[in-house]
């Protein structure tokens, strides 16, 4: 397997369970071989799934392993300005994702 093809796969595993990918949120960030773009799906991957879980949990669900959601949104700022004063009511959130973080006074 070419170092592009294994690449692609540890992309694509990532998209499905970054958690068994990734060891914490941050390490997404600092991946040198990710495009911001496939950062920022990983990192919405991973948000979505730590909701799930959280929704699962207060269904009486458990199991799990529960995921940092503060350490994820914090990740996701640091790729993309996310505007939480203009994010859905449910645990999903629909977080506003503007583009890159701006500098001092955002």
């Amino acid at each position: 397997m070419s170092d592009e093809s294994s690449s692609r796969a540890a992309i694509s595993r990532a998209l499905i369970d970054p958690a068994a990918t990734f060891r914490s949120p941050e390490d997404v960030v600092r991946d040198p071989q990710l495009a911001r773009a496939e950062k920022l799906e990983i990192l919405c991957r991973w948000a979505y799934d730590s909701a799930e879980l959280s929704v699962a949990e207060e269904e009486g669900m458990d199991g799990g392993e529960t995921a940092d959601m503060p350490a994820i949104l914090k990740a996701l700022d640091q790729i993309a300005y996310i505007d939480v004063r203009h994010s859905g009511p449910t645990k999903h959130a629909a977080l506003s994702i503007a583009g890159p973080p701006v500098a001092a006074g955002r």
